[in-house]
């Protein structure tokens, strides 16, 4: 019974050799779950943020009586500021000036780190109370009413475009989208154009990361 038993154990050999495939495996992993899971953390900080816009704007077009943002009265850079204090809990009004809502500028890059990236609007600048930071800015074009720069955590890092910051616009129907040359809704082909000129191209420009996350089903896939 004994010898049985003996054979049925593991020598210490044995068990250093698994432990050390368990450890490389790991080490192999970890990291690629870690960011995963930054990624959705990421992506449902963002769709929070995205769903809270989208039911204001269809708010303040219903409490004007409204067809559409135009109609309603969102057409300069101090409608725009009220109806953000009116409709968002902020805590903080930074004004004109892009800190401390928002980290210092040169702090925000690219995903590549090739490039800085320009995080200047002329309307403004708030922190609400979900964290994020919002700068804003009228930029009536065609259907689109506003630009804004969402850094959905607000001076937390990494503060690289299409992680934690992303540039998204107002359209005339209360659509949150990414940005067209033409100031028309973009569809799937244009948000994708976006993307491969832009987000993670080597330029200071960063549109079509926001149009990536819509195109791919609120996934954040690169």
């Amino acid at each position: 019974m004994s010898g049985q038993a003996a054979r049925l154990g593991f020598t210490l050999a044995e068990v250093l050799v698994t432990l050390g495939i368990i450890g490389v495996v790991s080490a192999m992993t970890v990291p690629t779950l870690m960011q995963n899971h930054q990624r959705k953390t990421y992506v449902t900080q963002l769709h929070k943020f995205y769903n809270e816009l989208s039911q204001a704007l269809i708010q303040y077009q219903t409490d004007r009586n409204a067809l559409n943002l135009k109609e309603a009265g969102l057409t300069d850079n101090n409608a725009l500021k009220s109806f953000f204090q009116s409709y968002f809990k902020v805590v903080n009004d930074c004004g004109s000036e892009q800190e401390p809502c928002f980290a210092p500028n040169n702090e925000y890059r690219k995903i590549n780190d090739s490039e800085q990236i320009g995080t200047r609007l002329s309307g403004g600048y708030f922190s609400i109370s979900s964290g994020a930071s919002v700068g804003f800015d009228s930029f009536i074009t065609g259907d689109r009413i506003a630009s804004l720069y969402v850094d959905i955590n607000g001076v937390k890092g990494p503060n690289i475009a299409g992680r934690d910051i992303f540039a998204i616009y107002i359209y005339n129907d209360g659509t949150v989208d990414d940005w067209s040359d033409d100031g028309s809704k973009p569809d799937k082909d244009v948000r994708d154009t976006n993307y491969a000129a832009d987000c993670t191209s080597a330029n200071n420009n960063w549109t079509g990361c926001f149009g990536k996350i819509l195109n791919d089903n609120w996934e954040m896939t690169y």
